[in-house]
């Protein structure tokens, strides 16, 4: 068994807040070690090591026991649905998953509707709660092109200002969920390394929560 609590951080948007937060928290990392090609780099206590992942494989690492925590976006653990324990939601990386669509077009409940969106499983299962008739579209890139080039008529796709949306002509017409990061961890390692999760949870919670 490894000495360090092995924590997946998602790489992109959220990777700098993340840090920053844990930073806030006394968990301090030196941006040296994070900028080598080291595969995984420690907290300087050595309490801690940290690994960045695409924030897709995230919840899959955690899952499987490769790494005991992570910190993920709750769209993709609506997308994935692993089995993690979720003992914290960190308040950051907030925004909203809307179904947008051009602006000025109004939707009907049972219209048959082609869907854009990065999140497929997501998509699928909000339109079939509403009996709504959707042909998912899969895409990898930005989905905000879709309806311009009649791709798709609707998109399904995270929303922090809504500058991305009004820029290429579309609105938010329903919401599917609030969204933000959240701490993920292992369910074997819950168990097993539990002392070293709940002075993680601890240290997190103090910082998540002062100015409530």
């Amino acid at each position: 068994m490894r000495d360090a609590l092995l924590i997946a951080l998602p790489k992109g948007r959220l990777f700098d807040v993340t840090l920053d937060l844990f930073g806030r928290a006394g968990i301090e990392t030196d941006r040296a070690e994070i900028s080598s090609r080291k595969l995984t780099f420690p907290d300087r206590q050595g309490l801690y090591e940290f690994v960045a992942l695409k924030p897709a494989d995230v919840p899959i690492y955690v899952e499987s026991g490769a790494v005991d925590a992570g910190i993920v976006g709750s769209d993709v653990l609506r997308e994935f649905d692993c089995d993690l324990y979720e003992p914290l939601d960190l308040r950051i990386g907030v925004c909203t998953l809307v179904v947008a669509a051009p602006a000025g077009v109004t939707l009907t409940g049972q219209q048959h509707l082609r869907v854009a969106t990065k999140y497929p499983r997501t998509a699928t299962r909000f339109f079939a709660e509403r009996n709504a008739h959707a042909h998912i579209v899969r895409l990898e890139g930005s989905v905000e092109i879709a309806p311009l080039l009649g791709l798709a008529d609707v998109i399904v796709d995270l929303v922090e200002t809504g500058r991305t949306l009004r820029e290429n002509g579309l609105e938010p017409v329903e919401q599917v969920a609030r969204i933000s990061a959240k701490l993920v961890v292992n369910r074997t390692a819950m168990k097993t390394r539990n002392a070293a999760v709940r002075t993680l949870i601890a240290s997190l919670d103090t910082v998540v929560y002062e100015d409530s």
